[in-house]
């Protein structure tokens, strides 16, 4: 009788330790996106911290306006000016991934490919590769600290984080200037563009540091989760190569891949879209390895789940990795299985919220659009002009913080190829293997 209250006792102590690690985790949650409203924007801002939200927590005009900017930013017409600007982007980083005589860490390598995707594509800017390296150093540690705990003191992440808000923003500052001085040459209207006419038309002439603001948001929107999805999808083409070769034949038999190159003006946003296996093979990379693990809300109404009652008002926090692990819908979550989303299977279209990598409702994440033909656009690229190869014995463990990546980075090799799919030899190597 004593050890049956003794492992009752136990029990109550169990749960009450996991409710009250519930309770923390859920208000470090919210402190810590309070602070990342706070480190990404200057003191002087007038916008309030967000409630229940990971996007713009804007209410009234200012809300409405700033959706009707975000809807022109990530329009098919926006997009499909993006597309060639992100193609070149992308050419240009596989072309210095496969003349590294080393194995590249592929993560890091991402996180630069994406924050030169947002300065080049997204921003507009024309600034030097050495700024750009710069700026990307200065980015990685505010990054790095944007989730420290609030403690204002010497030394601390927090300190550090500000530091290099206020440097990155100099840095933005300049780069703004520049291009407000010197817009000809512009075939496209880039976000920045979009921002600053929008405003006009609205009666509101955007300050600088309103620019500024604006800019580090959009950067902080498209820099980890892609790259983490960039990542992912790397390491699952060097799992599957039966994957890679179907996409292949897929581009072949759509007309955009012939003799190993990319047909010339055959990327257009209507035929990216039209490749079905591209689409299920991004897809289930994010369903496998979405990039964060969730987010949080406010109820706006009392209401009822599995018996328990939700009050108005509560923070509730939703799994969008837990969601995709469970749902009846998806069989064998665990496997690879791009093929599950294809036309002959349903487990995509059976219900509304058992696959959401970009969250659901009216919060869903307003630059999906953008982050899949990255990624489709990568995919594409990867499959036509590069071989590549895992640098290390077995696959990296993943990690889940603060997104999903390799512990290591994942070491890859990259290989250059010719038009008729053969590895181009560096000028070293080429010397090495001449006889005399």
């Amino acid at each position: 009788m004593l050890f049956e209250s003794f492992d009752l006792v136990s029990a109550l102590a169990t749960l009450a330790a996991c409710l009250v690690s519930l309770t923390l985790l859920l208000a470090v949650s919210q402190q810590l996106w309070q602070l990342r409203w706070a480190a990404t924007r200057d003191k002087s801002c007038k916008l309030p911290i967000p409630k229940g939200s990971m996007g713009f927590p804007l209410i009234g005009e200012t809300f409405h306006w700033l959706l009707q900017v975000f809807s022109k930013i990530f329009s098919h017409e926006a997009l499909e000016s993006y597309l060639p600007k992100i193609q070149l982007v992308i050419q240009d980083t596989l072309r210095m991934w496969s003349s590294n005589p080393e194995p590249i860490n592929v993560y890091y390598e991402a996180q630069k490919l994406t924050f030169r995707m947002a300065i080049r594509v997204l921003l507009g800017f024309c600034i030097s590769e050495e700024e750009l390296t710069r700026l990307f150093e200065v980015y990685q540690q505010f990054v790095e600290n944007v989730f420290s705990l609030p403690v204002d003191l010497p030394f601390s992440g927090y300190r550090k984080g500000i530091r290099a808000r206020e440097t990155l923003q100099k840095g933005l500052e300049k780069a703004i200037r520049e291009k407000l001085q010197n817009t000809q040459g512009k075939d496209y209207s880039d976000a920045l563009d979009i921002l600053i006419e929008s405003g006009k038309e609205h009666g509101k002439e955007l300050t600088m540091q309103e620019l500024k603001d604006g800019t580090l948001e959009l950067i902080f929107a498209a820099y980890a989760t892609t790259a983490s999805a960039s990542t992912s999808l790397i390491m699952q083409l060097l799992k599957h190569p039966g994957v890679l070769e179907k996409l292949r034949d897929e581009l072949r038999s759509q007309g955009i891949l012939h003799n190993g190159c990319i047909c010339e003006g055959s990327l257009r946003l209507d035929t990216i879209s039209s490749l079905q296996y591209l689409d299920c093979v991004i897809k289930e990379v994010l369903r496998l390895f979405t990039p964060i693990s969730g987010g949080y809300r406010t109820v706006l109404q009392t209401f009822e789940l599995d018996g328990f009652q939700i009050p108005k008002g509560w923070s509730v926090m939703y799994s969008i990795r837990d969601t995709h692990d469970t749902a009846p819908v998806f069989k064998d979550v665990d496997v690879f299985d791009p093929d599950r989303f294809g036309q002959d299977r349903t487990e995509d279209k059976d219900g509304r919220f058992h696959y959401l990598p970009f969250g659901g409702g009216v919060r869903t994440c307003l630059g999906k659009h953008l982050a899949k033909l990255f990624l489709k656009a990568l995919a594409i690229e990867l499959a036509s002009m590069s071989r590549f190869e895992l640098a290390t014995r077995t696959f990296p463990r993943i990690t889940l913080v603060p997104v999903v990546h390799p512990v290591d980075g994942l070491k890859v090799k990259f290989f250059g190829l010719d038009s008729n799919q053969n590895e181009i030899l560096t000028e070293t190597e080429t010397m090495l293997g001449a006889t005399v």
